[in-house]
């Protein structure tokens, strides 16, 4: 009972955000037009509407067990008039509406589906991707795998599954209580057979037996497939991952002949998933089994209840067939958790991986709110110096597993100046630069940045979005920021201007340019967005010295008024700062001034 009601409650959690949200909607309804509405009200509207429209196929159920009884009464006495009225008159019109509001259900059940799913799927990635928590749960290792899978496919999946068994509950819920009531009518007088004991609504109190017994039964049979689905999902997504990584890494598996290693480590990574397949299907087929034989037996139980009192005459042909009726539709809502067994395993599968999703998203905001984390990573109220530098005072940049790996007493860097950091590659100097952007979680201190002031990042490999070319050089912001002129003369002065033609073009273009084309097209960016501070993390390794040195005198023609930190290992970088700093474990080993070229 506790299981069930954590789950309930943890299924409510997941619903409550759409149910109370004030953002706004728009919505076009016949007959009236476009309205404008809070999409809370929306959805409820929507929802209600499905509610009204699978008790009105109840009811039309109820009538149309009354039809079955009255034609297979004039099919016993032989009544042609009245068997016709009955197709005609009575069945047609039913069989019509029933048709129309089948088509009303299917557009109100997707419009419904497709508005939820949209307005969860903005907030799962708004929330995944605001504060960089995207980056820092895999650095502190948040339970969440393949977060790609859970906001394409959980969340399409919970919402399918939410609408079907809800409403398929009430739904059940309904027919129970306009069928019980018709089943018990009509057994009224039934005896236990072979007996002259009179057991008033027998068939119910059969129906209700005989559900209880198999629901049981059922859920003891079926309740490893919970953590099967599950696992299923996560070694379905590890694979298909995988392959996404060796298409976007083709070039180095390629160079590196690693072929081999790739088909063994796909091959253990797909030998997973049909391990936990075959484990799914084996008890499938004991569920399977179960449930088949349960429902053949169930078609049979009316029959050998009703059938003595027809050979009897005390009751009708028609009035057999509507007993048989409503006991199957008893028995069937009774049996809804068996029927829907194989659909609720998955729905706590899903259920289950948007929560864990959730918590890691939560447990990774927590850990920056952890004591003399907060004053290092929230850079906009940080306090500003009075000359615009950073100032870096007190400062201990850690890995996730609590290792310092530098430590800064006090270094300022000076609005307007060129600095160069170095050290031993692991000191920290990549990790310095990510907590001055803001992203790195680990570490305590203070981090001082000037009011207002716009910091650009550029690392070693650059991050190509999949799309056209002109949305790979206006990233990180849209491409719609920038005329294509813009665009097209700064691709032009990093020596790219043959790729102006192809502003339009989509594709792969992190796969189809080289790293030196990905890194001049990383300081075209920068030529875009004409930052204050501009952090470069070792963004002309890849090219060679001459190329690397027109690069830096780019940047200083083009953005005089922007400070340029740069970490390197080239001796040739002195040339274009004025100041260098190297860094040790301890801090800050040497600050030398240098004369600029």
């Amino acid at each position: 009972m506790h299981g069930l009601k954590s789950a309930l409650l943890t299924i409510w959690r997941l619903i409550l955000p759409y149910a109370t949200t004030r953002d706004a909607g728009e919505m076009t309804i016949p007959l009236i037009g476009r309205v404008r509405l809070q999409e809370r009200w929306i959805g409820i509207g929507l929802f209600i509407s499905l509610i009204l429209i699978n008790l009105f196929q109840v009811a039309l159920n109820v009538r149309l067990s009354y039809f079955s009884r009255d034609l297979y009464n004039a099919l016993q006495e032989m009544d042609a008039a009245a068997f016709w009225h009955q197709l005609l008159a009575v069945f047609s019109p039913l069989a019509a509406v029933w048709i129309a509001i089948a088509i009303l259900e299917i557009v109100v059940q997707y419009i419904f589906h497709i508005r939820w799913r949209a307005w969860m799927t903005r907030r799962y990635i708004d929330n995944w991707l605001s504060g960089s928590a995207h980056y820092k749960m895999q650095l502190s290792g948040a339970e969440a795998d393949n977060p790609d899978q859970r906001i394409a496919e959980d969340i399409n999946l919970f919402i399918a599954n939410t609408r079907t068994l809800s409403l398929g509950l009430l739904s059940q819920v309904a027919t129970l209580a306009s069928f019980a009531a018709i089943l018990w009518s009509l057994s009224e007088n039934f005896t236990l057979p072979g007996t002259d004991i009179a057991v008033p609504g027998l068939l119910l109190w059969v129906a209700l037996i005989y559900a209880v017994l198999g629901t049981w039964l059922t859920h003891i049979i079926g309740r490893k497939l919970i953590g099967l689905n599950f696992a299923q999902q996560r070694y379905e997504a590890d694979f298909r991952f995988s392959l996404a990584r060796l298409r976007e890494y083709g070039e180095q598996v390629a160079l590196l002949s690693g072929e081999n290693a790739e088909k063994e480590q796909l091959g253990q990574k797909f030998g997973r998933v049909i391990d936990n397949f075959m484990a799914i299907l084996n008890r499938q087929k004991k569920l399977t089994l179960f449930t088949a034989s349960f429902f053949q037996a169930s078609v049979v139980i009316p029959y050998l209840f009703v059938a003595p009192y027809l050979f009897l005459k005390k009751v009708t042909l028609g009035q057999m067939m509507q007993t048989v009726d409503a006991f199957s539709r008893v028995q069937g809502a009774l049996t809804f958790f068996i029927s829907a067994y194989t659909t609720v395993a998955d729905y706590k599968a899903v259920v289950d991986r948007l929560s864990s999703f959730e918590h890691a998203i939560n447990a990774t905001r927590r850990q920056e709110q952890r004591p003399g984390v907060q004053s290092l990573l929230d850079h906009p109220v940080r306090p500003t110096s009075d000359n615009g530098a950073i100032v870096i005072s007190s400062v201990d940049l850690r890995l996730p597993s609590g290792r310092t790996v530098l430590s800064i007493p006090d270094l300022v860097l000076n609005k307007g100046e060129r600095a160069l950091v170095t050290g031993r590659s692991g000191v920290g100097k990549s990790t310095l630069f990510r907590a001055i952007a803001g992203i790195w979680p680990f570490g305590a201190g203070r981090i001082a940045l000037p009011k207002g002031a716009s910091v650009m990042l550029l690392p070693q490999r650059p991050y190509i979005p999949i799309g056209t070319l002109l949305d790979a050089v206006s990233y990180p912001s849209t491409s719609d920021i920038y005329p294509k002129e813009e665009v097209a003369h700064a691709l032009q002065a990093v020596h790219l201007g043959h790729l102006a033609p192809h502003l339009d073009d989509e594709g792969l273009w992190g796969l189809t340019l080289s790293l030196g084309e990905q890194q001049r097209l990383s300081v075209a960016r920068a030529l875009l967005a004409k930052p204050d501070w501009l952090l470069l993390d070792e963004a002309t390794a890849a090219l060679d010295e001459p190329m690397e040195k027109e690069m830096y005198a780019l940047l200083a023609e083009r953005l005089p008024h922007t400070t340029i930190v740069s970490i390197g290992h080239r001796s040739t970088l002195d040339a274009f700062h004025d100041r260098r700093i190297e860094l040790t474990a301890a801090g800050v080993g040497k600050d030398t001034a240098l004369t600029p070229a």
